[in-house]
């Protein structure tokens, strides 16, 4: 039985459709796979069951650990700025609840995804369990020090801020490869495209935004 405060599976199914088109095509997202992906998988699933009826709404939402799922249309243009064709192989620093780690394993060949907090880690496992994907491998460890043994990455994305670019992440970055990552202080980043041409980094700044710290050794401290 449905639990009675919880919008029905069809409510949420035409909150997904508006949101894209509200949030997202009517804006700046013009990647069509993007916005098939995003209209596609269920945002519900990735936010505690209190805020299942503010699934769509565009905003952060928290998911527990002092971690929060961004934003729909910030997990749409990160990606969008990837430029994904399908085969490429990707790293994801920052796992969380996994919403965009299953975004990303929409659009990409294989997604290797790092989060800090165990149990961040552990529940998105079970949900990607539950949608059956198989090309997504998950690490509990240091996001800033990437997945060295697995490189190089076509893509590497970072959803948490950055004070710089963490140098192995862009050491683990493939040649032609492109980076998107929130860069600057706790109290607001900008986002960032690095791509990487003739083994030198070219940067172009995007929107400013705001991210939960990415800690670790080429990171924020622990406070």
């Amino acid at each position: 039985m449905r639990h009675p405060d919880r919008p029905p599976e069809d409510d949420l199914a035409a909150e997904r459709t508006r949101m894209v088109r509200r949030d997202l095509a009517d804006r700046d997202i013009r990647d069509a796979r993007v916005l098939d992906a995003m209209r596609e998988i269920p945002r519900e699933r990735f936010v505690p069951p209190f805020d299942r009826d503010r699934a769509y709404d565009d905003s952060p939402l928290p998911i527990g650990c002092g971690q929060t799922i961004s934003q729909p249309y910030i997990v749409a243009l990160m990606t969008q700025m990837l430029e994904l064709t399908g085969t490429e192989r990707v790293l994801e620093i920052g796992t969380g609840s996994g919403y965009q780690t299953v975004i990303l394993a929409n659009l990409a060949r294989e997604v290797w995804s790092v989060e800090r907090v165990a149990s961040l880690s552990g529940e998105a496992a079970a949900r990607l369990e539950a949608l059956g994907l198989e090309k997504v491998r998950l690490r509990t460890d240091d996001g800033t020090q990437g997945w060295p043994e697995a490189a190089p990455f076509d893509r590497v994305i970072v959803t948490a801020a950055c004070p710089e670019v963490p140098a192995p992440l862009t050491d683990q970055l493939a040649e032609g490869g492109i980076l998107v990552a929130p860069v600057g202080p706790r109290r607001g980043q900008t986002l960032l495209r690095v791509e990487k041409r003739g083994g030198r980094l070219h940067r172009t700044a995007g929107c400013p935004c705001i991210f939960v710290p990415l800690v670790g050794m080429d990171g924020f401290p622990e406070r």
